[in-house]
């Protein structure tokens, strides 16, 4: 019987490369977790997305399941400890939105510190000329980065990135807080790392670059914001669970730090009736950061040979969860399994 795969809200992922290895594809629209399991229930590999979440309920009821593959970085949507538990490797497209990320963020600093979106909306509105006053104040309070000290929470590839992008911009200092990364690392970007607290007060403006764990959730909360500069700038690209929007709420409106920038969200839409809509302070993008045609085109690719190297035997672009592949041997050994029949993608040449 041959292999199966499914795609679940994904357009974007050739099916071409499936078809020639043998492998059947069918995709589904889900909204739903029930709508996923019933679309995934007989296939040995599925391509997901970041809604429906992919459970413990999905992984245990997809019996034949051995493998998952996410577009983009972020795998906080699928249950990785019982992905691990269960024998279903997890995959992700590692670097393939870098650089939309950190440009994005790159060009909501910018923005903020330009005024780029008001003074638009004067000009078209007819004002210049007509409203001296604003314009004298567009004058005296736009920010220059030169001089300043960048903080960027996060030093993975993303917050190297922006690093890179921000040296240009020629801030007298960048610092870094990410407790798993060596100074060594850091050096390479002329980036000096300092404990998180030390990055929260010296900051001028603060780029979030981390992922969401348990240990970054809230990590810019009302006690963080507190120890911020008054003229402080945040900016998030990276994970909504990573800011507390209430307490973000507070302190533009309060005038806790100057102005903000999101590109992700606690919940996502963001409801109509959100207070972060209402503010003149903040600059808000629906979740679009890491999103360009190059992206859409490399994700799809990476995303759907992740699936197709486990599934042959080869090594995949990003394995999330590489304490599988010893859950996986212990099967093999005993009772294999949903991996019965499939090829040992772990003794491939190329790790």
């Amino acid at each position: 019987m041959p292999l199966k795969v499914a795609f679940l809200n994904n357009a974007y992922a050739p099916a071409k490369p499936f078809d020639e290895a043998g492998i059947q594809v069918t995709k589904s629209t889900c909204k739903t977790i029930d709508e996923a399991i019933a679309a995934m229930k007989d296939c040995d590999g599925a391509l997901v997305s970041t809604l429906p979440l992919t459970d413990r309920k999905v992984l245990e009821t997809c019996t034949k399941l051995k493998v998952v593959s996410r577009m983009g970085v972020g795998v906080d949507s699928i249950d990785l400890k019982a992905a691990t538990e269960l024998g279903v490797v997890v995959c992700n497209t590692p670097g393939v939105n870098t650089t939309e990320v950190a440009d994005h963020a790159m060009a909501m600093l910018l923005a903020l510190t330009r005024r780029l979106v008001e003074t638009d909306a004067y000009m078209k509105g007819g004002k210049w000329g007509a409203d001296a006053p604003k314009l004298r104040e567009f004058q005296t309070n736009s920010l220059r980065i030169a001089g300043g000290t960048v903080g960027i929470i996060g030093f993975g590839n993303i917050g190297r990135a922006f690093a890179t992008r921000i040296k240009g911009f020629g801030p007298e200092r960048t610092i870094a807080y990410d407790p798993y990364v060596p100074q060594t690392s850091a050096d390479l970007y002329g980036v000096k790392l300092v404990d998180l607290d030390t990055l929260l007060r010296q900051s001028d403006f603060i780029s979030v670059h981390a992922p969401s764990t348990k240990d970054t959730h809230h990590i810019i909360n009302r006690d963080s914001l507190a120890k911020m500069k008054k003229s402080a700038i945040v900016i998030n690209c990276s994970r909504g669970p990573l800011v507390d929007e209430v307490a973000l709420h507070a302190a533009l409106r309060d005038g806790v730090i100057r102005a903000a920038g999101l590109d992700v969200f606690e919940q996502e839409p963001v409801a109509t009736e959100s207070p972060l809509l209402s503010l003149p302070n903040i600059m808000l993008s629906p979740h679009t950061a890491g999103w360009s045609p190059t992206f859409i085109a490399e994700s799809g690719r990476k995303q759907a040979e992740n699936v197709l190297y486990v599934l042959t035997g080869r090594k995949p672009h990003g394995l999330t969860n590489p304490e599988v592949i010893k859950t996986i041997a212990v099967m093999r050994a005993t009772s294999p399994g949903r991996w019965r029949g499939v090829p040992d993608f772990s003794t491939a040449t190329e790790w």
